[in-house]
């Protein structure tokens, strides 16, 4: 973890580049737990459930009861994925995205690095059933793959966010070739599948990066619209609001990145913006691909 702190203090990026500093302005605090690849998508995921009469009712119940343990309101139940993914892979260049165009009322939650490892943040994960995708540094993760082996189990996607976390648009077509192609074969070999995605450290890329990722096999370079911070959350846009289709940016982070707060937490207040907006979370890979 130490490696990548070093290489975000030494870039001097500011927080909204996805690598910087955890200093954010005063706002709500969040609520403590009540305790202190893309694998095929899972059937069972965050909201109310749908159904019928006493069914319906039974699984809005469960997910109340799940979500309470950890201080929080349900999400609304997402949309069933759509039969033509709305962002079309395969046609030519790797497109590069920060938004996902939909109309429905979606956000899609990321997080990279890897280098914090808070088996709550499992636990949390396995029973919100919340999906999200994993942007992976190699640098990051060595010290314990198989931490993320049960969140990728649960259905959440494993992208590729390079071996060692350079800023990429200051490296050679072949350098950045190796930094995106070397953990494509990383992560494949340790979590069974290659990844569809890739996201460049602190959102810096170029045309060198896009050819790479294609010659790699990444379908999809990820940008992002929102970063979560410790309670707060920073936007693109002035109106500060969420949009359908928005791509929001965390990180796996700790107590001594967060101030004290620890990624549950974090983890908490960030489905708390989603939720008092109105948003259900949908998986990623569902809206992006080829078409069915």
């Amino acid at each position: 973890m130490a490696g990548v702190v070093a290489l975000c203090a030494a870039l001097l990026v500011p927080v909204i580049s996805g690598c910087g500093a955890t200093a954010e302005p005063s706002g709500p605090g969040g609520g403590r737990p009540a305790s202190s690849v893309s694998p095929s998508p899972s059937p069972d995921r965050a909201g109310g459930g749908e159904g019928t009469g006493d069914t319906a009712a039974g699984e809005r119940a469960a997910a109340a009861a799940r979500f309470a343990r950890w201080d929080l309101k349900p999400l609304p139940a997402a949309p069933a994925p759509p039969a033509s993914p709305p962002v079309r892979t395969g046609g030519g260049k790797v497109p590069v995205i920060s938004e996902i165009p939909t109309r429905d009322k979606v956000v899609f939650l990321t997080f990279d690095d890897g280098a914090e490892k808070d088996p709550e943040f499992v636990r949390m994960m396995r029973e919100l059933k919340v999906p999200f995708t994993m942007f992976l540094t190699d640098a990051a993760i060595r010290s314990d793959y198989g931490y993320f082996t049960p969140l990728a189990a649960l259905g959440n996607g494993v992208a590729n966010h390079t071996l060692t976390h350079p800023n990429l648009r200051t490296l050679g077509a072949e350098a950045q070739r190796r930094e995106i192609c070397g953990q494509q074969r990383k992560l494949a070999g340790t979590y069974g599948a290659t990844p569809r995605l890739m996201r460049p450290p602190y959102g810096n890329w170029n045309e060198d990066t896009r050819a790479a990722a294609a010659s790699c096999g990444v379908e999809a370079i990820v940008l992002w619209r929102e970063s979560m911070q410790i309670t707060n959350m920073q936007y693109q846009r002035a109106d500060r609001k969420l949009r359908p289709g928005d791509i929001i940016l965390a990180h796996f982070r700790g107590p001594s990145e967060l101030k004290g707060t620890s990624m549950t937490e974090m983890t908490a207040n960030l489905l708390r913006h989603v939720q008092e907006q109105g948003f259900a979370v949908a998986r990623l890979e569902d809206y992006i691909g080829r078409a069915r």
